[in-house]
């Protein structure tokens, strides 16, 4: 059976955990768009604690995932990366994965759904997984492997046990586990990997 994943903005390190159990993803896009969610936003560390990178959307009440566009008329992309710079430049992997970023977030994506499809593509293609995505075609309220609400800013997944690694405000600040997987990149590159195996 195919699991089922909501999309997600530069997702959680748990749910790229998940997605590497599998060689076949369903990405739900038929749902009702829910807000304040992982589907458009990310947690990073930054030297003043942990912040949220959020895509401002272009939506209405009734808009299904597919149909949620981007808001362009601030530059929130520019914004990322200014931010994920100030954030990371002075990780062990930065200037490995900044040209990769770059191009990611100054292409426009007209749909949500664009911007985090080339995403967690590009995750995947750095952690060597053999995963094919595709979209939900028809909304069904159950799935017998269902992940879409998993995953939850509102309810944090359960992260006892989740070792520590080195995070670059490692001096001033107590280790954050679950960040976004670009935390995980930016201080252990390949080594990733292993680490989100090693996540049950």
């Amino acid at each position: 059976m195919t699991p089922v994943f909501s999309t997600a903005y530069l997702p959680p390190i748990v749910y790229v955990a998940k997605a590497l159990q599998y060689t076949e993803l369903l990405i739900e896009s038929k749902e009702t768009f829910p807000k304040q969610t992982y589907r458009n936003r990310a947690e990073i560390m930054t030297a003043g604690g942990v912040r949220t990178l959020t895509v401002p959307v272009i939506r209405d009440n009734h808009s299904r995932t597919e149909e949620v566009g981007i808001d362009y008329k601030e530059r929130w992309n520019i914004i990322h990366l200014r931010t994920l710079a100030a954030a990371y430049s002075a990780s062990p992997y930065y200037l490995y994965y900044k040209d990769d970023l770059e191009a990611l977030l100054t292409k426009r994506y007209e749909k949500l759904m664009e911007l985090n499809e080339a995403m967690l593509k590009w995750i995947l293609r750095l952690l060597k997984a053999d995963c094919r995505l595709q979209r939900t075609e028809d909304y069904q309220k159950m799935y017998e492997e269902d992940f879409r609400n998993t995953f939850s800013p509102k309810h944090p997944y359960p992260t006892e046990g989740m070792e520590s690694y080195y995070q670059v405000f490692s001096d001033r600040l107590p280790f954050t586990p679950n960040l976004s997987i670009i935390d995980l990149l930016m201080n252990l590159g390949p080594e990733a990997k292993d680490y989100l195996k090693r996540i049950s």
